[in-house]
């Protein structure tokens, strides 16, 4: 691969140059960070952990978890370095490796939650061939296919990214290196970049996101016309809502900074809207997925007492 940029680094903006608000914004995102690793490393650890739990859905809200805290790691970090470092610089490579790791993570999680949609639908609609359906095999190459089309997605805008010409100012109007903030600074033409972004990354944000809300609503009218008991209907349109909003969190921003992708939109409103999705979602995934599901608190419990009774002894 052939490397143009005459760049060896850049340097991040970040979120903002007030000192007090930096320790501020320090504070706020250190905490959600732990909060997001001691949240879906608790459910990613019960469902490793806890027999009772390997079936197809925890199997997909672990994948979910460990996405959750490798998508988080990829972004903070760095960004609470820049809140107390000032330059904040990065190494060509080490922009191009945080850019791939950021997309090949994001769009996994966004495919994992249409097939988490998918197996809540056949779970609910056609119980008694669920397990026939969401066999071991069935899970594993989903699962599979979920993240090697994430990476190949990720690859894809990296070699693209690789190839331009970078000339003039480091400055990435951003608080880590993503695609359209790159794209600003390039010399050469970035029409293919661009149109890319456009067509596969907003395909694969729609499809997953069209899939999911078909699942939803077929569950739904499910639901309504099958079941006649209101209790159950309850239930059910409570986890769907809970879920719905989840997957509004992560697409809606997703779909409105990538697939209507153009070089001159705010800076500040492209960061603002990554925060929702980079840091704040993966905050809110343990506690709507599974933390509020009796059956993962049950064996949260019995997972922190047995560990409790070790340590006694």
């Amino acid at each position: 691969m052939e490397n143009q940029t005459e760049m060896h680094e850049f340097v991040f903006t970040g979120l903002t140059k007030d000192h007090q608000n930096q320790h501020i914004l320090f504070i706020f995102f250190l905490l959600i960070y732990i909060a997001s690793l001691l949240g879906n490393g608790a459910i990613l650890a019960v469902v490793v952990v806890e027999p009772r739990l390997h079936t197809p859905m925890y199997f997909f809200l672990g994948n979910l978890s460990w996405l959750d805290i490798c998508s988080c790691t990829v972004t903070v970090p760095k960004m609470l370095s820049g809140f107390l470092v000032e330059p904040q610089a990065i190494s060509f490579t080490g922009c191009l490796t945080q850019l791939h790791f950021f997309h090949f993570l994001g769009s996994s999680e966004g495919i994992l939650l249409g097939v988490m949609a998918f197996d809540r639908c056949v779970a609910i609609c056609n119980p008694l061939r669920y397990t026939v359906i969401m066999n071991k095999l069935t899970c594993l190459l989903l699962a599979g296919a979920t993240w090697a089309a994430g990476f190949f997605h990720a690859l894809m805008h990296t070699v693209l990214t690789s190839r331009l010409w970078f000339c003039g100012s480091n400055h990435v109007q951003h608080f880590f290196c993503d695609i359209k903030p790159l794209l600003k600074l390039a010399c050469s033409s970035t029409t293919l970049n661009l149109s890319l972004l456009n067509i596969v990354t907003g395909s694969i944000a729609l499809g997953a996101f069209f899939l999911t809300l078909l699942s939803y609503f077929y569950i739904i009218f499910f639901l309504f016309f099958k079941v006649q008991s209101w209790k159950s209907r309850w239930k059910a349109f409570s986890t769907c809502a809970s879920h719905l909003t989840v997957v509004a969190l992560l697409y809606v921003p997703v779909l409105s900074n990538y697939m209507l992708a153009s070089t001159g939109e705010s800076a500040e409103r492209e960061m603002i809207v990554t925060i929702l999705y980079s840091a704040i979602t993966p905050v809110l995934n343990p506690l709507i997925y599974t933390l509020r599901n009796q059956e993962v608190k049950s064996a949260l419990k019995k997972m922190l007492t047995r560990k409790l009774m070790s340590g006694r002894t």
